[in-house]
């Protein structure tokens, strides 16, 4: 009745008139921004208590291997808490872009290929990646233990810390792979897998209260359904050409849907190989690395072994219909996380919007054998539609 009452009345004085049957809808779909989702594996995703130790943890640099690396490093406020670099840097550059933590929270999968079905079982990995922290989680373990106010705030959630001061059975290195933790006791190895994966799920505590929204976009749309004329002016003429763009004829909705603006999928869009760039294999990967990561939703040491992530990896599509496909990013707070794509190659979001006006052309040098996925957006997008789609882009940005 109300999307009718909406859409029914062409006399109303606001935009609300402006918009198709279709087009209206879509954009009603986009907002508001819900509460995150519940995380049933991790008990503590919600404790404040767990968020204050997590917002620790996630600037703590002396876990790093060389003291002056951190979760915050990568993950910057002034960036979007991405890093405004094409490709990630800690203690060597990566092959990939960082992506933004906001919003995180409603993600099922984590990194741009998806390996790991947690935001907590995510955190733990730049821990050990010789690129990024460089560590390992015997080390961290063991720092945590030495460090009374990280100790005791983990105790006051998790309960005993687990001691952890026998070098003969708990030496300063140790990780899966090294000989060292091939040398430790099998319940050892899981006394250190048990604390370092609660702390992991402190910091997934910490990255759920980073907000995501609500934007611009999302006083415009609350005013649409009000009927509010003077409260649509939230966002400029060319953005709100952009929005009826976005919802309609540019099909953008195609991938970015909902209130994230992202359908949570895997693509492989054609990107054409870099000079020098070596085939990404993404999502293809990825879901062998996340059936085989002792920190899934299904391990030891999920809250809920039985729940829906029991069903998401058990229904995982076969690797080979994967290959060079990435996650479909969020769009909340894009202009604040430049540059783009999984390798950063876009410097602007008018460089992302020329290559998908391309459309089919542009794709070249893809992986053999791999479906052809690119979408038309629009047979030629013209300047004024490139710089519509952009003005409204900026109005999904949290502050703007």
């Amino acid at each position: 009745m109300l999307l009718s009452a909406l859409v029914g009345n062409a006399a109303l004085p606001d935009d609300r008139s402006t918009y198709s049957r279709d087009e209206l809808a879509a954009i009603l779909r986009h907002s508001p921004l819900p509460p995150p989702p519940a995380d049933p594996t991790n008990r503590f995703a919600d404790s404040p208590r767990a968020a204050a130790l997590g917002r620790v943890l996630f600037s703590e640099k002396n876990l790093s291997a060389n003291g002056a690396i951190s979760c915050a490093s990568c993950h910057q406020a002034s960036h979007g808490f991405a890093d405004g670099r094409a490709l990630a840097k800690g203690l060597a550059v990566g092959s990939r872009h960082t992506p933004t933590i906001l919003g995180a929270a409603y993600n099922h999968w984590y990194f741009w290929d998806g390996r790991t079905d947690s935001q907590w079982s995510q955190a733990l990995q730049p821990f050990e990646n010789p690129l990024e922290i460089g560590s390992d989680r015997t080390f961290i373990v063991r720092s945590v233990a030495r460090n009374d106010e990280l100790r005791k705030a983990y105790q006051a959630l998790f309960g005993a810390f687990p001691s952890v001061d026998d070098r003969a059975r708990f030496p300063a290195h140790a990780r899966p792979g090294s000989h060292a933790w091939g040398a430790m006791r099998a319940e050892d190895r899981d006394t250190i897998d048990r604390a370092y994966s609660n702390l992991g799920k402190a910091i997934e505590a910490y990255e759920r209260t980073l907000p995501a929204g609500p934007a611009p976009f999302d006083r415009y749309v609350a005013a649409l359904r009000a009927g509010d004329a003077a409260g649509e002016s939230a966002i400029s003429p060319a953005a709100k050409r952009g929005v009826k763009l976005f919802a309609g004829a540019a099909n953008c909705e195609l991938c970015h849907s909902g209130p994230t603006f992202s359908d949570g999928q895997f693509h492989n869009i054609g990107l054409p190989l870099l000079p020098g760039e070596k085939a990404d294999p993404g999502r293809a990967r990825g879901i062998a690395l996340v059936r085989a990561d002792r920190f899934n939703g299904i391990g030891p040491f999920s809250d809920d072994p039985a729940g829906a992530a029991k069903d998401r990896l058990e229904f995982l599509p076969s690797p080979a219909t994967q290959v060079g496909a990435f996650k479909t990013p969020s769009l909340r707070n894009v202009a604040a996380i430049a540059p783009y794509m999984h390798d950063g190659r876009f410097a602007t979001l008018g460089g992302v919007l020329d290559f998908y006006a391309k459309g089919k052309a542009a794709s070249r040098g893809r992986l053999v054998g791999v479906r052809e996925t690119t979408v038309d957006l629009v047979p030629h997008l013209s300047s004024r539609q490139k710089a519509d789609l952009i003005a409204f882009l900026r109005t999904l940005t949290r502050g703007n």
